[in-house]
């Protein structure tokens, strides 16, 4: 049976580069990093080596560089500590945030009594400038404000560094889920002023279980995983040393390739939502995510014509054809309430017909859209 992958949004295949790299470091350098002996020195090393190949690359210090376990840790540690240890009162989001952050947040409203507020989007899940900016001056309580760069289901995109002004103009803290846009767009994080960055590695081609927080130097934070001096004190646990590796590979190759495989890619997204158009004349793309200026290159979110409450079907039968795509986050796939961003952002009865999320790399071809269409086509006829 073919096998035709569209969801690298929830995690992207390895690079054959990421998994040599891995291997001849489990191989060859397995010492403990805080061992001070030279296998231990070896790895550490190899830890530091990684950790100023990633703040070269944002324009940061290798000391803002906080490994972790993925993009959930980081926003949960940046979260938390900013509410337990820097004095947040108040958090201002968005009800389209991935479930890391909205989570989380609910876990400090009820545990800590934190004040948030929900910025209005519009219909392409884009924040109100405005609002935010009245959010932001209407309360003398300290406020972080916590926006993702690319939100992971639909692919609207945030302006960071207006957000960041505002958020410096107004002596507020700003938190981003990057977890989407690293490793698929450029950040220089000194123009950029923004304070805390999250980071997954399997979403560029890395391995799973490693990510990073970037965390601006003097804010404060304090660890919230205990037990070790590891990460100068903010995470403790041995360091995955060839996960690590396996991040600075993949984070390297990424933005070497970054322009070559961006335009492979919206190619690739371009044919795919013309074809769709051609095949299925009433299809519509949701938040406008066919739109390549104003959406993530690698996401396609689309609302069929077919039958209301078929999302299941559909994804049932791509499934049986060897298609993988989703309804939304891979976090909440079980949940029978649909998708929490699309909720916000559709009418009722946009929200009730099967739209499928189809996420690319630049290992897709023009001949999987192909056979992905026809398949769509014959589930269209039954």
């Amino acid at each position: 049976m073919k096998k035709v992958y569209f969801d690298s949004a929830a995690t992207s295949k390895i690079r054959e580069d990421v998994i040599v790299k891995m291997t001849d470091v489990m191989t060859e350098i397995y010492g403990n990093p805080s061992s001070s002996h030279s296998f231990g020195r070896a790895s550490k090393t190899v830890v530091e080596t990684a950790r100023k190949t990633i703040a070269k690359e944002l324009n940061v210090t290798a000391a803002e560089i906080f490994f972790t376990s993925g993009g959930t840790e980081a926003d949960n540690l940046v979260l938390l500590s900013a509410v337990r240890d820097l004095g947040i009162t108040r958090i201002i989001t968005s009800k389209i945030e991935h479930h890391a952050v909205l989570h989380t947040i609910d876990f400090l409203v009820k545990n800590y009594k934190i004040e948030v507020n929900y910025v209005p989007l519009n219909v392409k899940g884009n924040v109100n400038f405005e609002d935010l900016e009245t959010l932001l001056s209407q309360s003398e309580e300290k406020t972080l404000v916590s926006l993702m760069h690319v939100n992971n289901e639909i692919g609207s995109i945030l302006d960071l560094k207006r957000v960041a002004k505002l958020c410096k103009s107004n002596d507020t803290l700003f938190h981003s889920d990057t977890v989407q846009s690293i490793g698929h767009y450029k950040l220089d994080l000194q123009d950029i002023p923004i304070d805390f960055i999250a980071c997954s590695a399997h979403k560029f081609h890395g391995p799973k279980g490693v990510g990073f927080a970037f965390i601006r130097k003097h804010s404060g934070i304090h660890a919230t995983i205990h037990g070790g001096e590891q990460e100068r004190g903010l995470r403790a646990g041995t360091e995955s040393v060839h996960n690590i590796v396996g991040l600075e590979t993949a984070f390297k190759l990424a933005y070497q390739n970054l322009e070559s495989e961006r335009r492979e890619i919206i190619v690739l997204k371009t044919y795919f939502s013309s074809e769709l158009k051609k095949a299925f004349p009433e299809v519509t793309f949701n938040a406008d995510s066919s739109n390549i200026e104003d959406s993530a290159y690698t996401i396609l979110n689309v609302c069929f014509p077919f039958e209301a409450n078929k999302t299941q079907l559909l994804l049932f039968q791509l499934d049986l054809k060897g298609i993988a795509c989703s309804r939304g986050s891979a976090c909440q796939s079980g949940s029978q309430k649909g998708s929490h961003v699309l909720a916000e952002i559709l009418n009722t009865d946009d929200f009730k017909k099967p739209s499928i999320r189809f996420s690319f790399s630049h290992y897709n071809t023009k001949e999987e859209v192909d056979y992905v269409i026809e398949v769509l086509k014959e589930f269209a006829k039954k």
